[in-house]
């Protein structure tokens, strides 16, 4: 493995790695995906979250990053009914309020019901055997068997662990 492969990704985790120095709110990073939450209770929660946004969008500014807002989601989990909406603005763009987002590969939904999630499983798992039956309909069950294992059980396993503890 040349060592430049190993040399960029060490380099980006030290760019990135003081993103929360003047934060409050909490911020998790993998690869190139960044969530920032916190618990909002009152008006007063939600200035301080705007505010660590603010501070954010500094960061990304000294840093000379471009943080596009348009792929961002503001997704409140809640069960009460709330008619207000919460808007949140880096810089002066407006994030989009959103009812659910796809994080790694798992579909959240502000009232963290899963069904949007198995749903997405399922057609991508049908898509899968469907192939596996198109190009096999004449292979042996063993062949069968090793293209499932391989091709549609992983779809169905992923992430299992955050939707069905």
């Amino acid at each position: 493995m040349p060592q430049g492969s190993v040399l960029g990704p060490l380099l980006f985790l030290d760019y990135v790695n003081d993103i929360w120095r003047n934060t409050e709110s909490n911020i998790r990073l993998f690869a190139v995906y960044c969530i920032k939450y916190s618990k909002i209770t009152d008006r007063s929660d939600y200035g301080k979250s705007q505010m660590n946004l603010n501070r954010l969008g500094d960061w990304a500014v000294e840093n000379e990053i471009k943080i596009n807002p348009g792929k961002s989601k503001a997704v409140r989990f809640t069960k009460a009914k709330l008619k207000e909406r919460i808007r949140f603005y880096f810089g002066d763009q407006l994030i989009p309020g959103a009812s659910s987002f796809k994080y790694l590969g798992i579909i959240i939904r502000s009232d963290l019901n899963w069904a949007d999630h198995v749903n997405y499983t399922l057609r991508k798992a049908w898509k899968g055997l469907n192939f596996i039956m198109r190009i096999l309909k004449k292979g042996n069950n063993d062949t069968k068997r090793l293209a499932y294992m391989a091709l549609v059980r992983p779809i169905l396993e992923y992430g299992a662990v955050c939707w069905d503890p």
